[in-house]
């Protein structure tokens, strides 16, 4: 795959995966991208997962068409991009390796037997390296979403080398919806890092930007204002649209009856989007994603032990640890004789800035009585006013 005249594609498809950092749900597989750079000067950027290294390694020796690389450029140390440096080195044997220092402190952890000191080139933010016409200049991209990760900025053909940054779920023979997986993967991965994101976002408008190259996902060379706008808004925990979503778990269905009912409320009323979730039977990370994505948020669960039922306290721990805020939620409790489900709830929140809650609180006695309907119509109006 041609980037650009002189940069090449040279990343690999994993279809053999089922879990994503043995957490997130991939059906479309991940791609682990990795680039040529072709000047007076050689660089390659970036490795890829260990399960790949003879076909990125082929894909290099394709590229190269017989000539040597002068450069791996490392941009992050997560083993999905850099599990092969050391099989690189051993083949490239002149080659050096250029890095933040961060990064070379992790790879004497990963490669403790490597000549790491008579091959590192340590770069950091406004480091200049120079292949002939091609120039790349370096960016801080620390916790985006590790400490060591820098950004490369090839100022000849106008190329950001983005890191983990704007990349997506799913391999890159699968034809998808690009905000999708990568909503999804934003909020998974890097969601709780928003404010280095905003920093990095803001040394990236003073670029001239004509393609971005990600270490996951497809390369973006179009609309580049739509996908740096969506960063944008993730970064800053604004919403991206406005809509309700409703979380609930049930155990014997009557508090999935309450949710029901107020989705039902909700549409009469005219809302721009409802989104029911079953959080024991649904994607806990597309549940992340359709928080955050959201401007209302609705929680409906049963006093358990005392506490919330588990998978709600999963959900819950899942925004909180990724700085959830700026939204509006409401509560739905459920308990048959010491009802502290709703209290467990929104002490969970505390740290959480700018939440808003609902007046209206829903608490059933076991079934949903007439008066939680009239609560359950008072919460919807509330919801839509």
């Amino acid at each position: 795959m041609t980037v650009t005249n002189d940069i090449l594609y040279v990343g690999v498809n994993d279809h053999d995966i089922d879990l994503f950092e043995g957490h997130y749900d991939v059906p479309n597989g991940m791609a682990y991208n990795s680039y040529v750079i072709k000047d007076e000067k050689i660089a390659i950027m970036d490795s890829v997962d260990s399960n790949f290294g003879k076909e990125w390694l082929d894909n290099i020796a394709k590229a190269l068409d017989g000539k040597e690389p002068d450069y791996l450029i490392v941009q992050h140390m997560e083993p999905d991009h850099s599990a092969n440096i050391e099989n690189f080195v051993n083949i490239y044997k002149n080659a050096k390796i250029v890095s933040s220092d961060k990064a070379f402190t992790m790879m004497k952890n990963f490669f403790p037997d490597m000549d790491i000191e008579s091959k590192k080139v340590v770069v950091k933010e406004g480091d200049l390296l120079e292949l002939g016409k091609h120039k790349l200049s370096f960016i801080g991209a620390a916790m985006v979403h590790w400490p060591e990760v820098i950004m490369t900025y090839d100022e000849t053909d106008k190329v950001l080398f983005s890191a983990d940054g704007f990349g997506k779920f799913g391999a890159l023979d699968v034809d998808e919806d690009w905000a999708c997986e990568a909503r999804r993967y934003y909020f998974g991965i890097v969601g709780k890092f928003g404010m280095p994101v905003q920093t990095v976002l803001k040394k990236a408008a003073k670029l001239d930007i004509k393609v971005i190259c990600p270490l996951h996902g497809p390369i973006l060379s179009e609309d580049l204002g739509y996908y740096i706008d969506l960063y944008n808004t993730w970064s800053s925990y604004a919403a991206e649209s406005k809509g309700v979503m409703i979380a609930y778990t049930s155990v014997y269905g009557n508090t999935k009856k309450a949710a029901e009912l107020l989705a039902e409320e909700l549409e009469k009323n005219g809302c721009e989007k409802v989104v029911l979730s079953d959080l024991a039977r649904s994607d806990m990370a597309e549940n992340v994603e359709d928080a955050f994505r959201y401007d209302r948020l609705v929680l409906a669960t049963t006093t358990y032990n005392g506490d919330m039922f588990p998978y709600m306290k999963e959900f819950i721990d899942a925004l909180t640890h990724r700085a959830y805020q700026n939204r509006t939620i409401g509560i739905i409790e459920n308990g048959s004789w010491a009802c502290t489900a709703g209290k467990v709830m929104k002490a969970e929140f505390e740290k959480s800035k700018n939440i808003t809650w609902l007046d209206t609180t829903v608490t059933i006695k076991s079934a949903v009585s007439e008066e939680n309907k009239k609560q359950i119509k008072a919460m919807a109006a509330e919801l839509t006013k």
